[in-house]
């Protein structure tokens, strides 16, 4: 199976859950257009794979991530440098995202510190937006194009 986008969601507002869409558009050096981390280099974009959820009990946008995928659980894991082909853009993996106590708040989890061990090695890649020749559109195809 082939890795694809499942999720699309903006993050609008600090604080506030994301808002799931069908499309988002991206700037080199600036992220998704009308996200809230857009502009924090380098963490503008966070890929996740599905299966990182589905093991939770969480839905889409729970772990404030931008891109969900199916199909490619080692996301993570992915060293920095590595690019990811998702639709018309390409992104530069800049590192893991370490999970914080802050994310089982506000997920309401009662151990917040237990649900943070459990994200370990599991909460997603960060990434830079490199190239842009398109949207990302739900159920776009991704790609590892360079492993570092």
């Amino acid at each position: 199976m082939s890795a694809r986008v499942v999720s699309l969601q903006l993050h609008e507002q600090h604080g506030a859950h994301p808002r799931a869409v069908a499309e988002v558009s991206a700037r080199v050096g600036a992220g998704i257009v009308g996200d809230s981390h857009g502009n924090r280099e380098p963490r503008a974009v966070l890929v996740l794979d599905r299966s990182t959820l589905d093991a939770h009990g969480l839905a889409f946008g729970d772990l404030r991530e931008q891109i969900t995928i199916d199909g490619l659980p080692d996301v993570t894991r992915l060293a920095p440098g590595t690019e990811l082909r998702v639709g018309g853009v390409t992104l530069r993996v800049t590192g893991e995202c370490e999970p914080c106590t802050h994310i089982g708040e506000m997920n309401g989890q009662a151990d917040v510190e237990a649900f943070r061990v459990s994200l370990e090695h599991r909460r997603g890649a960060l990434c830079s937006v490199v190239a842009v020749e398109g949207p990302i559109r739900l159920g776009d195809a991704v790609s590892v194009l360079v492993r570092a």
